[in-house]
Order: structure tokens, then sequence, then C-alpha cells
């Protein structure tokens, strides 16, 4: 025991602190970020790493996410934008997804819809994942394996996600419906399940829940997600009596008159397509995504 505790308090500093060997501006960057505890020195330090072409990939990214928690992610945004061409086309897609993260802080729903089906489009042409069936994701200081299949159906929830805020619960739907036929899991079916109640899809809706509530998917026995089921199923039936006890509505002149106009022109337009806008933006030229 005695040896184990000298060797450990012999371990080089770098080690000890989890940071990169050596005295160059991104090495002090990080001892100012992770030792120091100083994030706004830190950001000083990263533009000089930056500038002076040290692990550019690494020091922009590690930057912004420092923004971020700084509530500077405006300024974020644009130093990827301004800079990106500056790393390797190895840390593009790292870029992206910290880019998205930011346009999501910063209530950009439009340009993260834009970025998100990029890479969608980039998954389908086999640019993504630098041409490799899996990649290495990080997470909690853990590293794992991360396939073509999951990735496509972690940006379509982000998509459906991104669609929601808009309240375009229709395209969400849809996206949310295509990220479950390629990689299931509770989580997703939790969001389409709110988004058919928002669509008075209640019949619908209990279907895709009561999947989860019999530990059908991946993530039913998340504790949190527990809570959250629970709150929608009390929510559904309270629709659902709801909707029961409710009067049918009576078209008034006026209203009719907009419906029978709605039903002339789907008969003048038999050819009109029903398909998403989404899924022609992504597919124009096949009929479905890649799985």
């Amino acid at each position: 025991m005695m040896r184990t505790n000298y060797i450990a308090q012999e371990a080089p500093f770098h080690v000890v602190h989890k940071l990169p060997p050596g005295d160059s501006p991104y090495v002090r960057a990080k001892h100012v970020q992770l030792v120091l505890k100083d994030p706004e020195a830190a950001i000083v330090l990263f533009w000089k790493a930056i500038n002076a072409g040290d692990r550019v990939d690494s020091a922009l990214k590690d930057m912004a996410v420092v923004m971020k928690q700084q509530d500077r992610a405006e300024e974020a945004i644009e130093a990827i934008i301004a800079f990106r061409d500056h790393c390797s086309k190895q840390a593009q897609e790292s870029l992206d997804n910290v880019l998205i993260d930011l346009y999501k802080k910063c209530g950009k729903i439009d340009e993260q819809i834009e970025l998100l089906k990029q890479k969608l489009h980039m998954i389908y042409d086999g640019e993504a994942f630098n041409g490799k069936p899996t990649k290495t994701a990080r997470s909690h200081g853990r590293k794992f394996q991360v396939t073509i299949k999951q990735e496509t159906s972690r940006i379509l929830g982000n998509l459906g996600w991104a669609y929601m805020q808009q309240k375009s619960y229709s395209a969400a739907e849809a996206v949310y419906r295509k990220a479950q036929s390629i990689d299931p899991d509770a989580n997703k079916a939790c969001n389409l399940c709110l988004c058919l109640m928002k669509q008075t899809q209640y019949a619908e809706a209990h279907s895709v829940l009561d999947d989860v509530l019999q530990g059908k998917l991946s993530g039913s026995d998340d504790p949190k997600l527990k809570i959250r089921v629970k709150e929608l199923l009390d929510k559904l039936q309270k629709c659902q009596s709801s909707q029961l006890n409710s009067k049918p509505s009576v078209l008034s002149l006026e209203d009719a008159f907009v419906e029978g106009i709605d039903q002339l022109m789907s008969q003048w337009t038999p050819y009109r397509t029903r398909r998403l806008p989404i899924f022609e933006e992504i597919t124009p030229h096949r009929n479905q995504l890649a799985c």
C-alpha cells in the first residue's frame, strides 16, 4: 500500500490534472482552465494558441465550450465560423456538434435545423465519420463507440426537438418516427408522444407511450424518464377525458364555406405531394433516408 501511495505522489503534474504535456500556449490555456479555474483568462490564452497555430482544432473547440459556459455563445459562434477553416478535416464534425449546441443556447432554431440537415446529408453521402462505420466518442471521461445508425437516429432526434420548438409538430412527428425506425429509444418515444398530443392524436400517443411503459425500448428503466412518462400519462388521460366530454363544434356559414373551398382546392391539385418538406430537402432524388 505504501508503495502505491508513493507512486501516486510522484505522478507527473500533467497526469494528475489531466493536462497535455509541454509548455505551449494551448497547454497553458488548459492549465488556467482546469487548474486555476479562471475561464476568462483561459479564453485569452486559447485565442493566443489559435493565433500561434498551436493545436488549433482543440483550442477552438475548447474555447467555444468555455465561452458557452460564460454566456458568450454568440461570440463562440462567430469564432468557430471565422476560424474553422484553419482546422483539420477530422475536426469538422466535432465543431459542428459544438455549433449546434451554441445555436440551441442562443435560440437560433433555423440555423440549428439547417446544420442538422447538413449532417444528415453527410451521412447519406457517406461523408460522416470520415468515411468509417463507427467513431470514438467521449462522455463523462469515458470513451465508447458510436455507429452510423446510432448517429443518424441521434441527429434526427435533435432535428425533431428543433421542429417542436418551432411548433411544427407534424414535421417533428415525421422526423421522430424516422428516428425510431432506425434506432428506437424511450426518450424519443416520449417526444413523439408529446408531438402527437399537440396534434390531439391521443389514441396514437397512448400507443407510443405503451411501448415505454412495457419496457420495450432502451432507456425505459431510467428513473428520470419514468417520472416523465408518468407526467405524460397523467396529461394524456386528462386530454382524452376532456375530449370525450367536449361537445362537437358546429360550423358557421363562413367556416363551412372555407372548408368547402379547401376540399375543392384539393380536387384541383390531385398530384400535389404530401411528403413533408424535410424529406424533400434531405433526399431530393431518393425515396428515403439512409438507415
